[in-house]
């Protein structure tokens, strides 16, 4: 008797979206357009009779059937690659993706993020190099650069990922030996500068009201990722990214005592050269860098700031 299986493009559609919790997202992995996508989904409903998600504004969420039918197929696709991969056959093609960004960035917000993106996308080998160069000063080429923003430069697209503000930051164990409750309290604590931003302590006393100001005390780094290891490790008070202490923050490592001011500051932003936009690699890369960007600042608004 033949077994009544479902189309099989419209399965692999349907697990994709499910899983990446978007037709967008999941047209992108999948190398086709979000129309095609979402017909695909359409025929397997059709198939099955029942719906499979339930479409809001700007966004999809599946039903309670769909997500356990997901849970049940979802890993047959890794047991079906494994099986070819044992027959001779590749399952995957490696390819490469060479990233360029911030050094900080990098250490404290991608890093943690890029086990995520190999996991779902095992053929892609990502590249990263570390540089704070401006973009149209680069000499290697790269497939996408990471930088603030949003700029322009002649040659490259632009897309924002990833907002944030500065505020002042310490370790848990700071805050015992000496309390910070209000803007003025900092004069009583080691402010912890870095070399290359020189204006972020100022800039923050000035939006305090407090231009003339002397701290305890001042202790300087000349690279960033040092001076917030130093605010974890309760040598003073940091200025710190909200996007890149959000994991800290949540693991109370680190904490938040004045509710502001808060700095504003630029958005991180990928650059991709105009001739590398077509990539389906590029593609698939900003698509996940942009699911990160979305799901650490929902974090980061869920952090308690004490």
């Amino acid at each position: 008797m033949q077994r009544p299986l479902p189309p099989l493009n419209a399965l692999r559609a349907f697990e994709a979206a499910g899983r990446l919790g978007s037709f967008k997202d999941a047209a992108a992995e999948l190398h086709v357009t979000h129309g095609a996508v979402s017909q695909h989904v359409r025929l397997l409903e059709t198939w099955l009779g029942a719906p499979l998600f339930e479409r809001h504004n700007r966004r999809v969420s599946l039903t309670p059937a769909a997500r356990a039918y997901l849970e049940e197929i979802g890993p047959l696709f890794g047991r079906l690659a494994q099986a070819t991969a044992r027959y001779g056959l590749p399952a995957t093609v490696s390819r490469m993706l060479s990233v360029n960004a911030p050094a900080t960035f990098t250490l404290r917000w991608l890093v943690p993020r890029l086990a995520r993106f190999n996991a779902a996308h095992p053929g892609i080998d990502v590249n990263v190099q570390t540089s704070n160069e401006s973009v149209e000063r680069l000499t290697d080429a790269c497939d996408v650069v990471i930088r603030g923003g949003p700029d322009t430069f002649y040659g490259y697209s632009m897309r924002p990922f990833l907002s944030e503000e500065r505020l002042p930051v310490c370790s848990p164990a700071l805050l015992q030996r000496v309390p910070l409750t209000q803007p003025g309290d900092i004069r009583r604590h080691t402010l912890l500068h870095t070399s290359s931003l020189p204006r972020l302590w100022p800039d923050w006393l000035a939006k305090a009201s407090m231009p003339a100001f002397q701290p305890a005390a001042v202790l300087t780094f000349d690279h960033f990722y040092l001076t917030l290891q130093a605010a974890i490790e309760g040598l003073g008070v940091a200025m710190g990214p909200t996007a890149l202490v959000a994991d800290d923050l949540a693991a109370g490592r680190l904490v938040a005592p004045l509710d502001g001011p808060r700095l504003p500051s630029r958005s991180y932003c990928t650059y991709v050269p105009d001739d590398k936009a077509p990539n389906e690699l590029v593609a698939v890369f900003r698509a996940w860098l942009e699911r990160e960007g979305t799901r650490s600042q929902t974090a980061s608004s869920r952090c308690p700031k004490r």
